[in-house]
């Protein structure tokens, strides 16, 4: 395995037999026990719902130290990307394993804006979606598709081949995200542009029609790109693990990438941002004020959570959420957005939170997905687009394991074993004598 030693063994004592495994490191110091041949030499499985506590590959793309407040991409700091990249770059450094030169990234826009437009006979399926379908949905469907439209796209994992699949995916998913919400609210779809960079062209094909001169800002433009660096990977999560998991039965990178949409979809993964505005509307119609919500939450029987709070991974303040609450405090400030009673909510109730030690004993600092929500509310996002926007933040990693996986001679199909809990053995019985 790549930049991982061998530092001892670990003994398992099963019925007075020792066994033997090995004990590994990482090259950012985390260890784990390498129980790889557990079932050939003791018979047994490791029970793990959740696979909390396992380690599914040795990958070199994303570290995180939920304990500190650590996150890095291929080794940088993502404040350093956060503050100092656009999207595209970051993308092309997760897929890539480097930041571009001035060359590279010029050639990457390029291929960007090449492969921006979607086959004409796509826009038909948008037609057979009811008129107010899932953005979601459609984004999923649509991105399976893609492979179908273009067959020409491969899984020949060499640089320059690939950098075409890779283009034609990030730019593509892209527009069918910007369509999939114009088909929801009735409206033309407007197409990509030449003219404009990455999110310059996203936020275009969103908010311009034909009866309104729209004019991009460029603050919306550097807040939606750092939110996509932001999102851009995280590891082991639900959705990645879903993408190498159907990668690893040979299947292409868009129905790998479809899965991890699905995924992704769940209100517990990338829907949370959106369950942050939702429970600030219930909050607001409910004539509820902030600190009402907060001691309702503290409930244990209360049915009342505060989303947007805590992470499964980070015991601190998540390292994402304050380039997060930054950029959207600089948003809500440069939009001028001082009557909107639920941002109003959020921010107090981020606030009494953060001064509460029941929040604090238990480590629910506020999350990426709280001022994302927030943000994205004030940008004039729709709620049902928040997750989408996930999405296309979260490709590049998605894209980067998949190639890590496909290219990994370690890799195996994934198989999870299993710990059977139903009937024993029973004899048939014939229907005549039920």
């Amino acid at each position: 395995m790549k930049n991982v030693k061998d530092i001892g063994s670990a003994e398992l004592i099963i019925d007075d037999k020792v066994f033997n495994f090995s004990l590994i490191e990482g090259s950012m110091g985390e260890k784990a026990v390498d129980l790889s041949t557990l079932r050939r030499e003791t018979g047994l499985v490791t029970y793990d719902v959740g696979l909390v506590n396992s380690g599914i590959a040795a990958s070199d793309i994303t570290f995180v130290d939920g304990e500190k407040g650590i996150l890095l991409y291929r080794g940088y700091k993502v404040e350093d990307l956060a503050l100092n990249c656009m999207f595209l770059e970051v993308a092309y450094l997760l897929i890539f394993k480097k930041l571009p030169t001035v060359d590279e990234r010029k050639y990457f826009s390029k291929l960007m804006n090449l492969n921006s437009m979607i086959h004409e006979d796509i826009k038909n399926f948008f037609s057979t979606y009811p008129e107010h379908a899932h953005p979601m949905a459609i984004l999923s469907a649509m991105v399976v598709s893609l492979s179908s439209f273009y067959p020409e796209i491969s899984d020949d994992t060499h640089k320059e081949p690939f950098l075409h699949t890779v283009t034609m995916l990030l730019s593509k998913m892209r527009t069918i995200a910007a369509f999939s919400y114009k088909k929801s609210i009735g409206q033309p779809f407007v197409y990509p542009s030449y003219k404009y960079r990455y999110c310059e062209n996203f936020l275009n094909m969103m908010f311009a029609s034909p009866v309104d001169d729209y004019q991009i800002d460029p603050v919306l433009e550097r807040a939606l790109n750092t939110f996509l660096i932001l999102h851009a990977d995280h590891e082991q999560n639900c959705s990645t693990t879903v993408v190498r998991t159907v990668g690893s039965s040979g299947a292409n990178l868009y129905a790998s990438v479809s899965a991890g949409i699905c995924a992704l979809w769940g209100p517990l993964h990338g829907g949370a941002n959106q369950a942050v505005i939702e429970m600030l509307e219930e909050i607001y119609k409910g004539g509820m004020k902030p600190q009402e919500a907060i001691e309702l939450a503290k409930r244990k029987n209360s049915k009342m959570r505060l989303m947007g709070f805590g992470h499964r991974i980070y015991k601190t303040y998540d390292p994402r959420a304050k380039i997060a609450k930054s950029t959207c405090e600089t948003l809500l400030k440069h939009l001028k957005k001082n009557n909107d009673p639920l941002l109003d909510i959020a921010m107090e109730l981020e606030e009494r939170a953060l001064r509460d030690p029941y929040f604090q004993d238990r480590n629910l600092y506020p999350n990426v997905d709280f001022f994302t929500g927030v943000a994205y509310r004030a940008m004039g996002i729709p709620t049902n687009m928040f997750t989408v926007i996930f999405a296309i933040g979260r490709l590049p990693g998605w894209i980067a394991h998949w190639l890590e996986m496909k290219t990994d001679p370690d890799q195996k199909l994934m198989r999870p074993r299993q710990i059977y809990a139903g009937e024993p053995l029973r004899d048939f019985v014939p229907v005549e004598k039920r």
